[in-house]
Parts: C-alpha cells; sequence; structure tokens
C-alpha cells in the first residue's frame, strides 16, 4: 500500500529510531503493506547496517549523490504506489504520515506538512533566504505556498516519475517538485505539522545550495511557463527606458532620448520572444 523514503548520509545516531517509528506509526495506522526504504548516500558511519538491524529495506550509493538523487532511487526502488518521503534526522513528525496519505486517498496529487515551531525558525540567517526563495517559487506558481520545501510529503509513485528528469538531484528537490505539480496544474493539500531539532549536525550548506534553489527555480519557470521571465526583462527594458527619458529630458541629453527609444523597442522585441517561448512550450506540451 505505502512505502517510505527516507534518504539518510550519516545518520547513525538517529536512523534507528526513525525507521522503528515509522513501523510502528503504519502498523497504528492500518496502512499495510508497507516497506520502509532507507537510501545511504555513501555514509561513512553505520547508517545502512543500523537501518537494516532496524527492518528497513536498504538502497546503497557507491559514492555521494545528494539529497534529491537518494529520493528519486529510492521512489524507484519502491514496491507501492503511495510514497511518503521523510528525513532521517528526526526533524519530522512521522506520526502525521497518515494523515497525509488520508488528504491524498481523497483526491490530493500531494499532500504536505507546513513546518512550523521554533526550531524551524530557529536561524537568523535562514530566514531571510527562505523568504526569498519562497517570493520567487510564488512568482513562478502564481499562488501562495505555505512551504516550498518541507521534506515531509505523500505522493503517487507513478505520478512522480513522469516529473524525474526535471527535478533536482540535489537539497532542492522538493521545491522543484512543488514547482513541477503547479506549474503543471496538480492539486496540493498543506497542514501544518511540529517542526522538531535535529539529531546530529545539519547537510544543509546554506548559501551553495540556496543558489542551486534559485537556479532550479529559473529552470522550472522557462521549462513550464516562460513567458513570465520575459516579461520582468520586457519590464526592467521598460523601467530603463523611462528613466533615460526622464534624464534626457531634465538634462537635455540627446543620447538619452535615443536610448530611451531603443529601450522600448527592445521591450517590444523581448516580449515578443515571450508569446514565442510560451508557444513553443505549449506545442511541446501537446505533442507529449
Amino acid at each position: 500500500m505505502i512505502s517510505i523514503v527516507i534518504p539518510a548520509y550519516n545518520e547513525e545516531n538517529a536512523i534507528t529510531d526513525t525507521v522503528k517509528q515509522a513501523s510502528a506509526v503504519l502498523d497504528k495506522a492500518g496502512l499495510s503493506p508497507y516497506e520502509i526504504i532507507v537510501v545511504d548516500d555513501a555514509s561513512s558511519d553505520k547508517t545502512a547496517d543500523y537501518a537494516r538491524d532496524a527492518g528497513a529495506k536498504v538502497v546503497s550509493h557507491v559514492q555521494n549523490f545528494g539529497y534529491g538523487r537518494s529520493l528519486k532511487d529510492g521512489i524507484k526502488a519502491a514496491s507501492y504506489d503511495i510514497i511518503a518521503i521523510t528525513d532521517a534526522d528526526g526533524t519530522y513528525p512521522i506520526d502525521r504520515i497518515p494523515d497525509l496519505v488520508t488528504e491524498h486517498q481523497k483526491g490530493f496529487d500531494m499532500a504536505v506538512g507546513t513546518r512550523t515551531g521554533k526550531h524551524y525558525r530557529e536561524s537568523a540567517f535562514k530566514a531571510p533566504l527562505r523568504k526569498i526563495l519562497k517570493y520567487l517559487v510564488e512568482f513562478a506558481a502564481g499562488q501562495k505556498i505555505p512551504d516550498i520545501n518541507s521534506g515531509l510529503r505523500v505522493f503517487s509513485r507513478s505520478t512522480v516519475l513522469n516529473y524525474f528528469p526535471r527535478l533536482c538531484n540535489t537539497f532542492s528537490f522538493t521545491t522543484s517538485l512543488t514547482l513541477a505539480y503547479m506549474l503543471t496544474g496538480r492539486s496540493v493539500y498543506y497542514t501544518e505539522i511540529e517542526y522538531h531539532k535535529r539529531v546530529g549536525a545539519t547537510k544543509v550548506r546554506l548559501f551553495k545550495d540556496a543558489l542551486r534553489t534559485l537556479h532550479y527555480i529559473v529552470q522550472a519557470i522557462l521549462y513550464y511557463d516562460p513567458i513570465k521571465i520575459f516579461l520582468i526583462l520586457c519590464a526592467l527594458t521598460i523601467l530603463m527606458g523611462i528613466f533615460m527619458l526622464g534624464l534626457g529630458i531634465l538634462l537635455q541629453i540627446h543620447s538619452a532620448f535615443l536610448f530611451a527609444v531603443g529601450s522600448l523597442l527592445v521591450a517590444i522585441v523581448v516580449f515578443a520572444l515571450g508569446l514565442l517561448a510560451d508557444l513553443l512550450t505549449q506545442i511541446l506540451r501537446k505533442s507529449n
């Protein structure tokens, strides 16, 4: 009935409790048959051994491929269509998985736990970056998104496999998954969950992972809804033209007038290219 996929890298201190708790939760909720898949991303400790001893099915990587690749390989190895993903470090409340499964079975393409609590908001450095990335993802999706990269989700294996070629192999997997579902009109359910203090040290590299996330946001917009990028470029070009026009009027600079006219012409060309890109995207979708 359900496969829980848990990516793990050097999580020997938490993996046993995570696997056992997952089993207990599924047993209590009557969600059987089930399997718990731990994807060991080339850990240097005994993560794989402890997971196997706790009753999990272990998929091992020969080298460290990243969070997203681990989830992809775990989903590919899953025996059941209902997939739940969570982390190995104890941060997500596994006992909320049955609630997400219920919503998924009601018809939602994906059910997501929206993180709340002091441990989610504890970093003063993460908060501004999260807000920026959240704004960009919401702009791309055209709607409010409570949590763009929560790692506690339930969805269909058969559906998500179609998106694999365009999903990130690293930390941004869940962000790219959110965008992929929303930009293709799929339904996503959100419910608040209490985010817990992690066991061990975080594997997130704040600025590097933030830049990768930004890269995948732009890539997703270009793939699913390219006209938005062209509209931004068009708006910036028009603003530059207006600024140069005002400067030309104020200071009587002839070259500023010429620059302003050129900017407006460029804006028209950029807008036309955006329409063409949007048309090509629609044609490609219909052909697929």
